[in-house]
């Protein structure tokens, strides 16, 4: 199973320009006039536009809404340097959402995109996540 993310934005060139400038994305396929394919993750990202207000799936009915919202699924960028990468996206345009934050494990800093939705920039210290498991034994 190869897994992709599908990130809905209500403006196809502000999104380009978002995932390419913030998070250093590059423009893979166009499929259409509403689909970009973004390369450069470890996983193809694309960029459906589609309008605010429109049907995001036939049940339940609940219309796309591009304000700050909340979703279990996000994404996380893994980056070599958090604070180059927290720059760079608030430059292109993303909300910090609070302090960048230090565990055991590494750093982690909280944004949404121009579109509400949430993502966090990561940087890996040590084993990265293996370090939880190495401070349970």
């Amino acid at each position: 199973m190869q897994p992709i993310a599908n990130i809905d934005v209500d403006d196809l060139k502000k999104g380009i320009e978002f995932y390419t400038r913030g998070l250093s994305l590059r423009v893979g396929r166009r499929l259409g006039g509403t689909i970009v394919e973004l390369l450069g993750a470890s996983i193809p990202i694309y960029l459906l536009e589609n309008a605010a207000g429109s049907a995001a799936s036939a049940l339940p009915a609940v219309p796309r809404n591009y304000a700050r919202h909340w979703t279990p699924v996000h994404l996380d960028f893994v980056v070599e340097e958090i604070e180059y990468a927290v720059a760079n996206a608030r430059a292109a345009g993303a909300k910090l959402e609070g302090d960048v934050e230090t565990h055991v494990w590494g750093r982690i800093a909280h944004f949404s995109d121009p579109f509400g939705n949430g993502f966090c920039l990561l940087e890996f210290r040590g084993a990265g996540y293996d370090e939880i498991a190495r401070n349970d034994s």
